[in-house]
């Protein structure tokens, strides 16, 4: 079995600065792409940012600049450092990952349970 647990979330006021973390765990054989994600009330979940097995990274329009993605490999275990926090940035934040378990030939996807965070002064 394999799981992703989120942590890092909270109350921040505009312009300050999170770190959100994702650490998998189970029976894991190899983790391709890892995405976070974030869901606003009302709208639809959108990708933020992306981290591929190897290291190349993607985002959304919306954070370039503000937001970093990495990756230990060796931890299994993926980070997202928010600064410059705007109130648009609200959202519950989701990890996914592409995970090859043991056992299986396929990768499969996983995602978190969310983490809430919220900017606000």
């Amino acid at each position: 079995q394999v799981q992703l647990v989120e942590s890092g979330g909270g109350l921040v006021q505009p312009g300050g600065s999170l770190r959100l973390s994702c650490a998998a765990s189970g029976s894991i054989v190899s983790i391709n792409a890892v995405g976070w994600y974030r869901q606003a009330p009302g709208k639809q979940r959108e990708l933020v940012a992306r981290i591929t097995s190897g290291g190349r990274q993607n985002y959304t329009d919306s954070v370039k600049g503000r937001f970093t993605i990495s990756r230990d490999n060796a931890k299994n275990t993926v980070a997202l450092q928010m600064n410059s926090l705007k109130p648009e940035d609200t959202a519950v934040y989701y990890c996914n990952a592409v995970i090859v378990r043991v056992g299986s030939r396929y990768p499969w996807d996983y995602w978190g349970q969310g983490t809430q965070v919220t900017v606000s002064s």
